[in-house]
């Protein structure tokens, strides 16, 4: 593996340019994408490297943008969208969940959708509640979607060229908070498999389940814990549907707890299916403790910074929810 560093969006980054570098079919639409560089810098230089008509910068209309993206990933591109806030993706809704989604089904598997949608998520960046939210359960429940989170710079590159390569439309949300990151990430065009799930530290006693940049506060907070003696597994699901859940159930029937942490708001989110899985499996035979879940408040995502912070987990209530759960086992 490279040792080389970059931040997660030069991660982005270099795994679009060099899909277009490999095939003329791929390309990238969206808005401010062109000289701008991109709402948060991602796209950067492709304007200039690959032109307008492989960079194409489009009118503020989501539901065109990817209703266009549809048309062209049938008639055999490869689209890559990228929608400025994830939020937005509610003006394309039915583009991505009655066409996209579906196409490839109705029509008997005459025609495929190979397409990718990118888009910013979650809350971190003071941009208040209409581009704040985590909306993740939404795309994983429906049938025809794959979804995935990455949580590295690596994994931002790799899953992104694993998506370019899927016959399927494929969602990658990017946690805003992680575009300036950075992390070993090896230069050559590396594919990481959709439907893999990632086991980023192992420990005896708790296994976190994390998804996008709860990944890295559980991660933090496995150090402060391992001082106190207490050893936690963090499992990344990274690809939240199709879901490879052989890694966590495996690693809770050892640890016997299992803390699961999402940004979102914890009704009706996606930690509620991975909780169910357990339930599902012979792992909940193997409990020590409840399953616990540690979600964004129920609540809109309010503009003030400290009210922002308090309103999703944070490293410190990820400490804490691990010591209550040692203590009532």
């Amino acid at each position: 593996m490279s040792e080389r560093v970059i931040t997660y969006a030069e991660a982005v980054r270099e795994a679009i340019g060099q899909a277009m570098e490999a095939d003329d079919r791929v390309f990238m639409l969206g808005e401010d994408i062109g000289v701008y560089g991109g709402a948060f810098g991602v796209s950067g230089d492709l304007y200039h490297r690959f032109g307008a008509e492989r960079i194409r910068d489009t009118p503020i209309s989501e539901l065109g943008i990817v209703g266009a993206a549809v048309g062209a990933a049938m008639a055999g591109m490869r689209p890559i969208v990228e929608i400025q806030f994830s939020d937005f993706t509610n003006q394309a809704m039915d583009q991505i969940v009655n066409q996209a989604a579906k196409i490839h089904f109705m029509l008997g598997g005459a025609a495929t959708v190979p397409m990718v949608l990118r888009a910013p998520l979650g809350s971190g960046t003071g941009a208040a509640a209409q581009h704040s939210q985590s909306l993740e359960a939404w795309f994983a429940h429906v049938p025809g979607l794959k979804v995935v989170m990455p949580s590295t710079p690596e994994d931002a590159k790799g899953l992104l060229l694993a998506a370019i390569d899927d016959p399927n439309p494929v969602i990658v949300l990017e946690h805003k908070l992680l575009y300036r990151t950075s992390g070993h990430v090896p230069e050559e065009a590396f594919r990481t498999p959709l439907a893999t799930t990632a086991v980023r530290r192992t420990g005896r006693d708790i296994t976190i389940v994390a998804t996008g940049v709860m990944v890295s506060r559980a991660l933090e907070a496995a150090e402060t814990l391992a001082a106190d003696g207490i050893e936690v597994s963090v499992v990344d699901p990274r690809s939240l549907s199709p879901l490879d859940d052989a890694p966590i159930l495996d690693d809770v029937s050892r640890t016997g707890r299992a803390l699961l942490v999402q940004e979102a708001p914890g009704h009706v989110g996606f930690t509620a299916e991975i909780a169910a899985r357990i339930t599902e499996s012979p792992a909940i035979y193997r409990l020590l403790a409840p399953i616990k879940r540690l979600s964004g408040l129920n609540a809109p995502i309010p503009y003030a910074p400290q009210l922002e912070k308090a309103s999703v987990p944070q490293v410190d209530g990820i400490v804490e929810a691990a010591r209550t759960m040692m203590k009532e086992s």
